[in-house]
């Protein structure tokens, strides 16, 4: 059995936020019925069409959910929305501002006819003070909460190269409203747990608020190494680069011997603590390209493998397309999507006993029919519902 198996959720979502909490859930094995705007759907439908036709951000978000279109807006089909709202386990919604409030869909207009119902509200700023009515994309998120002061190189800011702020937000959205399940679970009482996106990268942040806040210091940028360990990041080769780090001293002493072969640099008052490495990068980084200058990338990984220092290779989308370490854990499977099949890989967590669910990718509507069927709305409904374009 899915651990979610007899879990319904509906999703008055858009984008990534939401959708990616939603879409592991499915995984789970809920039963995931994602609310879209007829004739458009999720906006994210349209942001590219490099798969087979759909948007490579749709099918990563959305598999295993079904699709039902409804104009929200419209009275039949509010009327549709509140019916499934009130026979389901979880309510998610990322909409703008004040938008679910303003079609009673607030946990407070909605407790009265199901408390045993969990709302998660996704915002960007919260539901209060200067900035609660703010539009929050992920790359405003990314520089409101200083993700982008750290991020880039030392000249210029950067932005994360994947939508950070909305997949934090996600994923702690999905934390809450597992939390709030085991609790109703002992309590038989619903909950309304609210994320925000803001809260989030924070969160993320906290190391560089707290070296401010104590120290008086900032994170520098450091695109190919860390702030606060060295060495840590890449080093150039005779062919290329590698890229590898030490935690601690102890792997420090071992990198000194049994890869320098430099015993004499463990205790040298440079380097023979983290934070004197840190103060002598530039050194430091000397001494080891010095080292690497005549070997290749592949004699230095194999040198560092033997010691037991961690390494990496700086991979491309291809290289990961194509990882020897999922083809050897069968980590690959085949789902279906509007184009056709497609490869996706298994979600991060693995339970021994079974599989996540990993359903097909929907088409806008597909769903819509069978979603009003179960309702109890006949064919002549159903057809009367289209004909006004309310779903």
């Amino acid at each position: 059995m899915l651990p979610l198996e007899g879990i319904k959720v509906i999703a008055l979502e858009h984008a990534v936020a939401a959708p990616i909490c939603t879409r592991h859930l499915a995984d789970l094995g809920a039963e995931v019925i994602k609310i879209e705007r007829p004739g458009e759907g999720d906006f994210a439908r349209a942001y590219d069409s490099f798969v087979l036709g759909t948007a490579s951000f749709f099918v990563w978000l959305n598999r295993g959910k079904r699709s039902l279109t409804l104009d929200v807006k419209n009275k039949e089909s509010e009327k549709i929305l509140h019916r499934l709202i009130t026979g389901a386990d979880v309510f998610i919604q990322n909409l703008a501002p004040g938008a679910a409030a303003r079609l009673g869909l607030s946990y407070e207009a909605l407790k009265p006819v199901n408390d045993r119902l969990i709302v998660a509200d996704i915002s960007g700023y919260g539901d209060a003070g200067p900035f609660a009515q703010k539009k929050a994309y992920d790359l405003l998120i990314q520089a409101e909460a200083g993700l982008m002061s750290v991020t880039g190189t030392p000249e210029i800011p950067s932005r994360a190269g994947i939508s950070a702020a909305d997949i934090a937000t996600g994923m702690y959205a999905q934390t809450a409203i597992l939390a709030a399940l085991v609790r109703r679970g002992r309590t038989g009482q619903g909950a309304n747990v609210k994320i925000v996106m803001l809260d989030a990268i924070a969160e993320w942040m906290s190391f560089a608020l707290y070296r401010h806040a104590y120290d008086g210091s900032e994170v520098a940028r450091a695109p190919s190494s860390h702030p606060a360990l060295a060495p840590y990041g890449a080093h150039a080769t005779k062919d290329g680069q590698v890229i590898f780090g030490l935690q601690n001293d102890r792997e420090w002493a071992v990198f000194c011997t049994k890869v320098l072969c430099r015993p004499d640099m463990v205790l040298d008052e440079r380097f023979k603590s983290n934070a004197a490495r840190r103060d002598n990068r530039a050194a430091l980084t000397k001494a080891i390209e010095d080292f690497n200058a005549d070997m290749t990338s592949r004699q230095v990984v194999e040198i560092l493998d033997a010691a037991g220092i961690a390494n990496g290779r700086l991979n491309t989308a291809k290289d990961v397309w194509e990882h020897e370490q999922f083809a050897a854990r069968d980590r690959w499977r085949e789902v279906g999507s509007p184009g056709g099949p497609i490869r996706a890989l298994l979600p991060p967590f693995t339970f021994t006993d079974v599989e996540a669910a990993m359903g097909d990718v929907p088409a806008l509507g597909q769903h819509t029919d069978a979603i009003l069927a179960e309702l109890g709305y006949g064919a002549a409904e159903i057809a009367a519902l289209h004909a006004e374009a309310a779903v």
